[in-house]
């Protein structure tokens, strides 16, 4: 591919060049000097330029607030995380749409004021690389969030031994989904190996049209998944896609002349020359993004994989009792109840997880805890992925009493009434656990839960591998 000839039209070379031409400030420009934009091109782009801009740079005084509530001194990656999902809000904490019909009407009123203080300039060349950079750093961050978490898969857990025991008819869709990926770690940390690439494509300007490429094609799957299983990141994700839409622009007709039309095309030749302080401030910069969100925070990630993913709560349960327990005898004030399907009161079977909670399976109902946005949790107390989007069980945390041999339950769903229970218990023999105590309402309760030894598909096929056969 030849350099543009001087005596090239004015489309030609726009076409070729792309919409660089000129640096940006306290640069030179290397290559052609670029043409002047028409009326409407460069009405568009003030529009654009100052809608991006709102959207990606955090102008928003709640993320300064989050800012500086952080405790830098002991920063977890949650905290990187939560700052790195920053989008402006300006009804309530969730993501909307309507956010992004305000920032468009103030983008709107801007680049009309713009525009008529601003009437005899050619282009926007130096708005337009400085728009590129801006959001090839902010897609980038998105990316790095969550594509550690999935690397080192902690974003979707592996299921629980009461999410194991609980009917598939009683989970959201947006749990199975979930569920679904924490079953196969190996495919998660590939999606989140996918990410970081992307997000490292982005931090260079030559491959940035790459990397906005691979990344169109990997955050539409996230957005359809999303509407398909009602997640509640569907606005976060196409928030991400119009950002990358904007990148891959910049190549789009040439990419499109090349590869469908098959014509020959120069390359953008646009190369920015920095000069005075710029100069040795660049390189410095991006050092100091790679250290933080690449060395730092994935460092951080991978200390918190260590300890354990941060959706299940970490207190530490019963000692030896964690497994599913049939309920082989019930009595509530002195009365025996049957085994029943449709008692709400009688219990069906209990699960003893390895951490701090109990799980009580009866047909009482469960107000359903609908959350479907990452968050990630310090407190026990909040970390509410193993209820949510889960029916069919009633979700305790517990306190032990070691001398007294008492355990004290308080129902974890928030969406119900506080509920607490204080069961002493015995253990005859390793496989049998007896409860009784009172409820809230002074109910005493009896309990004789029976441990059962029941396989799950994959423990079996972690032990034998998956090429091998499973005998259950």
């Amino acid at each position: 591919m030849s350099n543009i000839p001087i005596t090239a039209t004015l489309a030609e070379r726009r076409e070729a060049t792309g919409p660089y031409g000129t640096a940006v400030a306290g640069t030179k420009a290397a290559g052609p000097e670029q043409p002047e934009w028409n009326g409407i091109e460069k009405a568009v782009f003030r529009v654009a330029f100052l809608y991006f801009v709102l959207q990606a740079v955090p102008l928003d005084w709640k993320f300064y607030r989050d800012l500086f509530s952080v405790n830098w001194a002991a920063v977890s990656y949650g905290d990187i995380f939560h700052l790195t999902r920053y989008q402006p809000r300006f009804f309530g904490e969730e993501d909307t749409f309507a956010n992004w019909a305000v920032l468009l009407g103030i983008a709107v009123v801007g680049a009309f004021l713009w525009g008529s203080r601003d009437r005899n300039r050619k282009n926007y060349d130096t708005a337009w690389y400085g728009l590129r950079v801006i959001l090839r750093y902010r897609l980038a961050v998105a990316l790095l969030g969550y594509g550690f978490l999935k690397l080192f898969p902690v974003l979707a857990p592996e299921p629980s031994i009461s999410n194991l025991n609980t009917n598939y008819g009683d989970f959201t869709d947006w749990k199975i989904f979930s569920m679904s990926l924490g079953i196969v770690p190996s495919y998660e940390s590939f999606l989140g190996l996918v990410e970081i690439i992307g997000a490292l494509l982005l931090l260079n300007r030559k491959t940035a049209s790459i990397g906005a490429f691979l990344i169109l094609s990997f955050l539409g799957n996230v957005f359809m998944s999303n509407l398909a299983y009602e997640g509640g990141e569907y606005v976060y994700s196409f928030y991400l896609i119009t950002m990358a839409l904007v990148l891959l622009a910049f190549d789009a007709l040439r990419i499109y002349h090349l590869l469908t039309l098959e014509r020959p095309t120069a390359p953008n030749r646009f190369r920015p020359v920095f000069q005075g302080r710029l100069k040795p401030l660049r390189p410095a910069l991006k050092a100091a993004f790679v250290l933080f969100f690449v060395g730092f925070y994935g460092y951080k990630v991978y200390a918190g994989y260590r300890e354990g993913t941060y959706q299940f709560p970490q207190k530490p349960g019963l000692a030896d009792a964690a497994g599913l327990y049939n309920v082989s005898e019930f009595r509530i004030n002195g009365q025996t109840l049957p085994y029943s399907l449709t008692d709400p009161v009688r219990w069906q079977d209990v699960v003893f997880e390895k951490w701090a909670t109990i799980s009580i399976r009866s047909n009482r109902p469960v107000t359903l805890d609908r959350t479907n946005v990452e968050v990630i949790h310090r407190n026990d107390a909040d970390r509410n992925y193993e209820y949510a989007g889960s029916a069919g069980r009633q979700y305790y945390a517990y306190d032990i009493d070691p001398q007294q041999s008492v355990l004290t339950l308080e129902n974890r769903n928030r969406n119900q009434p506080a509920e607490r229970l204080t069961l002493r218990f015995s253990r005859p023999n390793p496989n049998t656990i007896i409860l009784e105590g009172t409820d809230d309402r002074r109910n005493t309760i009896y309990a004789v839960l029976q441990k059962t030894d029941k396989k799950y598909l994959l423990d079996e096929a972690r032990k034998t591998g998956r090429r091998n056969g499973l005998k259950l």
